[in-house]
């Protein structure tokens, strides 16, 4: 029998601050709650009965292989996955407790409340300004007035309104990489969502700007139900509180962070996280 109280990774692998039990984020209604969903590319079946429950104002990480499922999870969260031709979904998807693919369902409210960052930053070829306002403009907001506000909170959320405030009227595209995907983060936020999706944020990045984006990640789980998919699994140790490990379309393993790096209940989580394969 294999010892199950060694811990497998070394402990400074963990962001130091207190970490929740899953006891702990388990008080409450969870944000969203996916029961037995499964989700199909015309006949090849992506995901296979997955059922998670995402904890409100908690970072939850999706780790795995590639291929294993992981954003086509995350773009059902906020039916991006509508877009593509030929795919299907069973299951159910609740946010608040409410289906997210009911009849009355508006899906342009549904991405407003459940933003979504992508992994390769894509600012749109307008002002600094113009692409945090984006948003609000397609919700009816008008008046630079009322513009300008909305605009600032959501820069100073992303972190990055001291290093643009003096330049709102620049294109977004003379932006570095890192201010680029601070910005995208920055126009998310400016739709007041109650859930971000983050779809590797990081991975394009060099290590000083994905040092800022983990900060930032850290900060913003005070406020917002953040769902991050990353193939770095330190990443996901320094940023989460809980992790969901895929393979091959099914979700093997979930539980707050701390317990899954150190102490997994399933073999194939601990050969992953030890990089026994992957």
């Amino acid at each position: 029998m294999r010892p199950t109280t060694k811990p497998i990774r070394p402990p400074n692998l963990i962001r130091e601050r207190p970490m929740r039990t899953s006891d702990e984020m388990a008080i409450g209604e969870p944000k969203l709650s996916v029961r037995q969903l499964n989700f199909f590319y015309g006949a090849k079946q992506a995901l296979t009965d997955v059922s998670l429950e995402i904890p409100a104002n908690c970072v939850t990480a999706l780790i795995g292989p590639s291929g294993c499922g992981k954003s086509t999870f995350l773009r059902c969260l906020n039916r991006m996955n509508d877009m593509i031709d030929g795919t299907r979904l069973t299951g159910e998807i609740l946010l608040d407790g409410q289906d997210i693919r009911g009849p009355k369902v508006d899906v342009v409210e549904l991405r407003k409340r459940v933003g979504m960052v992508f992994q390769k930053s894509n600012p749109f070829p307008k002002s600094i300004f113009e692409n945090v306002a984006y948003g609000p403009r397609v919700a009816g907001v008008r008046g630079h007035a009322t513009l300008a506000p909305i605009v600032e909170k959501s820069l100073r959320r992303a972190a990055l309104w001291e290093e643009v405030s003096d330049r709102l009227d620049e294109s977004a595209l003379r932006l570095s990489g890192g201010q680029q995907q601070r910005l995208c983060i920055a126009r998310a936020l400016a739709t007041d969502p109650d859930v971000i999706l983050m779809d590797e944020p990081a991975s394009a990045l060099d290590p000083a700007s994905t040092a800022r984006i983990e900060d930032l990640i850290f900060e913003l789980r005070e406020r917002y139900t953040i769902v991050i998919v990353t193939h770095n699994m330190q990443q996901a140790a320094r940023v989460s509180d809980q992790t969901a490990f895929f393979y091959q379309g099914v979700l093997i393993e979930a539980g707050s962070t701390n317990e899954l790096f150190t102490n997994p209940t399933k073999r194939q989580t601990e050969d992953y996280i030890t990089g026994r394969f992957g």
